[in-house]
């Protein structure tokens, strides 16, 4: 894990965020640390991919980067779930996402 937060994981590609998600929330954001994970609460249910999506449309916006370097590589089917971005050091997404 990273010294920047347990919730980071830098990779050959780039960074590795481990997500704890909540489907079917009231709206879509991002509540902070959960443990080891980083807790998101997403609008869109849990169905077809949906979620998945709001995750790493939530993740691009709040980062400031495009949708296509993010994406959700382990947990598809899962609460749990590993967010892979691109082109991003571990401080630089740790800085964006406050942890």
């Amino acid at each position: 894990m990273s010294a920047v937060s347990p919730c980071l994981k830098t990779t050959a590609e780039g960074v590795e965020i481990r997500v704890k998600v909540v489907p079917g929330a009231s709206r879509s954001r991002i509540d902070g640390l959960y443990g080891d994970c980083l807790k998101i609460r997403v609008a869109a249910p849990p169905e077809k991919g949906q979620a998945n999506r709001a995750i790493t449309a939530l993740l691009a916006e709040q980062l400031g980067i495009s949708e296509s370097l993010v994406a959700v590589v382990a947990g598809k089917t899962s609460p749990r779930k590993t967010v892979r971005i691109l082109q991003r050091s571990a401080i630089q997404v740790a800085a964006a996402l406050a942890l």
